[in-house]
């Protein structure tokens, strides 16, 4: 379950100590990291076009994650299509910026593997 809780808080994914991204959010830029952790050193911008493969896993994501409440919508509670795809939007405008960050989040973890050695006390 640790590895659920650093990606979901954006944690960096070698030490899981220090945050991937710059704190305080900013809403112009909300994809601004740090270039390396700031406890392990760990690089977190590899190489240009390293976080190309997050795309793929933030269309999954997003895929689903609006899907289902469209197919609940429709089928269940026989929504007509016009008001399901107003609340879809809705969904995907409120959950765009966390699903950009997590998904990068996640391709991170899945790429550099964990040393608990580092780990700040």
């Amino acid at each position: 379950m640790n590895i659920l809780k650093s990606v979901w808080t954006y944690q960096c994914p070698k030490c899981r100590s220090a945050k991937m991204f710059k704190e305080p959010f900013e809403l112009s830029n909300p994809l601004n990291m740090h270039k390396k952790c700031e406890n392990c050193g760990e690089n977190l911008e590899p190489e240009p076009g390293f976080y190309f493969g997050a795309m793929f896993i933030s269309y999954i994501l997003s895929g689903w994650m609006l899907l289902v409440p469209a197919l609940i919508l429709l089928f269940v509670f026989k929504w007509e299509v016009n008001m399901t795809m107003v609340v879809v939007i809705l969904l995907a405008a409120v959950t765009y910026l966390k699903f950009l960050r997590i998904s990068r989040s996640i391709w991170i973890h899945i790429i550099v593997k964990y040393n608990p050695a580092l780990k700040k006390q």
